[in-house]
């Protein structure tokens, strides 16, 4: 791993941290959670009070993909009885992908 590499993560892992600190998922209110690899988005809906993913998914990288995974994790959520989650955004810029699964997500019908 190169410097820049290196000081771009440890960057985004201070702001997840700090972001983690205020947002704590429920059973009632989970945790709307964001991750990209090079190949692959991840979303899931945590509940940290039990230390449990209640749902998940993963798609190939790319906006339009992340719409449609925001998309399926919401009516994933709604099946469950889930309308209203709290968004962990971690560390990422909100944009590109991370804006397109927020958006498909809300457009499932989850509430933020």
């Amino acid at each position: 791993m190169s410097k820049i590499q290196q000081k771009k993560t440890e960057r985004r892992n201070k702001i997840r941290r700090r972001i983690r600190s205020t947002i704590k998922g429920t059973s009632e209110r989970p945790r709307l959670s964001i991750y990209k690899s090079s190949k692959y988005t991840y979303l899931q809906l945590i509940d940290d009070m039990a230390g449990a993913t209640l749902t998940s998914t993963k798609t190939k990288s790319g906006v339009d993909n992340a719409k449609e995974a925001g998309a399926e994790l919401a009516k994933a959520a709604l099946d469950k009885g889930i309308d209203k989650v709290v968004f962990d955004r971690s560390g990422y810029k909100y944009h590109g992908i991370v804006k397109a699964a927020a958006d498909g997500a809300r457009d499932g019908g989850l509430d933020f």
